[in-house]
């Protein structure tokens, strides 16, 4: 028979493994009293602005000045393609600028010798209209002189033939005149094409000198390359990928559960331990939160309202900025994985 002492002692070996098994879940969950105010989540990466260096022209390379992982400066030569035939377009367009303004200059002569015979048709006129009033003047007093009986007949169709060619004359003059201001009027919109032709002309000699200079590609900013691709005599296409340039700038993106946002806050200080610095902590702060979580920038969003729902805690990306003068600070590169903490309660 089981005696009263085993029988207790197996009653409270049983209660105390239920009451460490329950101690136990309480703990895995961070549940009271183990609650702690340090929020750990080891989805967290190192990232950085990563730019894709190509060419803006396609041509064939003739110069890498660069290798493999080299640090640069901004402005630096990377790589210079052949621009013979950029050279020489830059050339042609220059030469078809000087002649647009020669034809300008053309057009400025023609127009002041236009302005000039409409001045000189407008004289003639004046000199016309003053000749017909003379002569209508002599008709006038022809015709008192032949009713009077002082002069004759035929003077005064003398008289008559001088007015009529003196109207005629000013017509012809008038005419002229407006022939002169239509050349005039001609010339001033052909010199507005010419003017028109020179700024084309500009603008083509500016996009020859640009295709120019994109034949030589610079460090945008400091950073350090990726690989280099571009080999020499290689021809290359606008857009084609010849190297990856990571700037000094550098910070974490830490993928918190929601569970765990309680008590975070922007500017809150924050530790990282570094995977690849053997586990190195280092300094932070955090920047901002992301604006919805993960799943809502997925391509394919969840559908949760068909069929049975299973709650699954989401995680929110936060950016952290690393804290400047810590030696370790300058060897991170994005793509490297850390382990950060944030202790809510300080």
């Amino acid at each position: 028979m089981i005696s009263k002492y085993t029988r207790h002692i197996a009653t409270t070996l049983a209660i105390l493994v239920g009451v460490l098994g329950v101690l136990g879940v309480l703990f895995a969950w961070g549940l009271p009293p183990f609650r702690s105010d340090t929020r750990m989540t080891e989805d967290a990466y190192v990232r950085g602005q990563v730019t894709t260096l190509a060419p803006q022209i396609s041509g064939v390379v003739a110069e890498v000045a660069v290798q493999d992982f080299e640090r640069v400066s901004r402005g630096d030569v990377l790589i210079r393609l052949d621009d013979a035939t950029y050279a020489q377009q830059l050339a042609q367009v220059e030469a078809q600028l000087d002649a647009a303004e020669a034809a300008l200059d053309t057009a400025r002569q023609d127009r002041r010798s236009a302005e000039a015979g409409v001045a000189s048709a407008e004289a003639s006129v004046d000199s016309a209209r003053a000749a017909l009033k003379v002569a209508e003047a002599d008709l006038d007093r022809s015709r008192e002189l032949l009713a009077r009986g002082v002069t004759t007949e035929r003077e005064g169709q003398r008289q008559q033939l001088v007015y009529d060619q003196a109207r005629t004359t000013l017509r012809k003059a008038e005419a002229e005149a407006e022939t002169a201001r239509q050349t005039l009027a001609s010339v001033a919109a052909e010199r507005q094409g010419r003017v028109a032709a020179v700024e084309e002309a500009k603008a083509a000699v500016e996009l020859a000198r640009i295709n120019l200079r994109n034949t030589v590609i610079t460090a945008p900013v400091d950073g350090r390359l990726g690989d280099v691709s571009a080999r020499v005599g290689q021809y290359v296409g606008a857009g084609t990928r010849l190297v990856s340039l990571v700037p000094d700038q550098v910070w974490v993106i830490a993928n918190f559960k929601e569970t765990q946002l309680a008590g975070m806050d922007v500017g809150q200080k924050v530790s990282f331990a570094v995977d690849a610095f053997g586990g190195k902590r280092l300094n932070g702060h955090i920047e901002r939160f992301a604006p919805a979580t993960g799943s809502e920038f997925s391509v394919l969003g969840a559908a949760n309202a068909t069929g049975n729902f299973i709650k699954v805690v989401q995680r929110l990306p936060v950016r952290i900025g690393v804290d400047p003068g810590q030696p370790e600070a300058d060897k991170l590169t994005p793509g490297m994985s850390v382990v950060v903490e944030v202790d809510t309660g300080s």
